[in-house]
């Protein structure tokens, strides 16, 4: 009876060790088994379950796909209703990657921009970036409600919009997008640079104005706050600012090379040959260097600029208007030379 007993006892026993090694050789898998791949997955709100294993299955093989889609159906998550990015390591196992889906456990993106000019540029470039579309941003920044929220119209709201590196989630909504540049709007406008704007009779957006047209006059960076304090210095003498950048804005061309009489007459309320003191808003969106080249511009008391015939970036300054007709005809006979039209 004793060894009858022994012997259901150690049955039983290898049922359940046998039991145990199928199970843990089945659930394993799901557990330890990983990616072996970095890799970022992108959910939109069409995306499927096929299409999710899809994704994954291109950065490791189609096994581990099966098994983290397993694990979501178990958890009966709605793949619809958790469009995001989130990141995955390479050390990542199905159930790890399953969880993070399931509770939205997004990774942060960059969002890259400098050297723009344009709203729509700024649409494009974030909509390429990020689960907007460019009419969805192009709808706010063109908005004067959406703008007044930030203080500013649809004229200056680009000016909140500084070129950096942001990281923000992959669905955040437009509006959330501007709230994200605005903090970092406000977080870049310190005591000391209102200060100092103040110290130069301007407002914020008075700076990145007249900054937006700096960058446009030169591109050496090194002339910026030369070339601002000759700006200042005109508008202090209510002198327009004959800014041959806001001409190619106001026509909306800025490949052009040769400003010529026609182009000083476009009509436009960015044209500051017609129109004096600074234009309604930035004919570019300033870089923080332009920025403080603004803020923190030498004292001189040059009135006039002009191209130096030798195309080296750099202009001819002068308080003398005289000597700057001097100045445009060496440089006018030089574009002849070249045949630049």
């Amino acid at each position: 009876m004793v060894k009858r007993t022994n012997k259901i006892i150690l049955s039983i026993v290898s049922i359940l060790l046998l039991t145990t090694v199928l199970v843990a050789a089945w659930i394993t898998p799901f557990f330890y088994f990983t990616a072996g791949a970095n890799f970022m997955i992108h959910i939109y709100p069409e995306t499927n379950m096929s299409m999710l294993g899809d994704t994954i299955a291109n950065y490791s093989d189609n096994k581990f796909a099966e098994r983290t889609l397993n694990i979501l159906s178990w958890m009966n998550v709605n793949i619809s209703e958790c469009n995001g990015a989130y990141a995955i390591g390479e050390d990542n196992t199905p159930f790890q990657i399953a969880r993070k889906i399931r509770h939205k456990e997004q990774t942060p993106v960059k969002l890259i921009f400098n050297n723009l000019r344009t709203k729509q540029q700024f649409a494009k470039i974030v909509a390429q970036q990020l689960m907007l579309s460019e009419n969805e941003i192009m709808t706010l920044l063109e908005d004067s409600t959406s703008c007044s929220i930030y203080g500013k119209t649809p004229e200056t709201i680009t000016n909140i919009l500084i070129p950096d590196t942001y990281e923000v989630y992959w669905n955040i909504s437009p509006s959330k997008l501007l709230d994200r540049m605005s903090s970092y709007y406000n977080a870049f406008w310190t005591e000391q640079r209102l200060s100092k704007a103040k110290g130069q009779g301007l407002s914020p957006d008075e700076v990145q104005i007249l900054a937006s047209i700096v960058e446009e006059e030169t591109a050496r960076v090194d002339e910026y706050g030369k070339v601002a304090r000759l700006y200042m210095n005109r508008l202090k003498r209510k002198m327009p600012l004959q800014a041959d950048p806001t001409v190619k804005y106001a026509i909306g061309d800025f490949t052009i090379k040769r400003i010529t009489h026609s182009m000083l007459e476009t009509a436009s309320p960015y044209n500051t040959y017609l129109n004096n003191g600074l234009p309604p808003g930035p004919i570019r969106f300033a870089s923080k260097r332009a920025i403080d080249s603004v803020l923190n511009a030498p004292q001189h008391d040059y009135l006039y600029m002009c191209a130096r015939e030798d195309f080296s970036g750099y202009h001819n300054f002068t308080s003398s208007y005289t000597r700057h007709l001097a100045n445009a005809r060496r440089y006018q006979r030089e574009l002849n030379h070249r045949n630049i039209k």
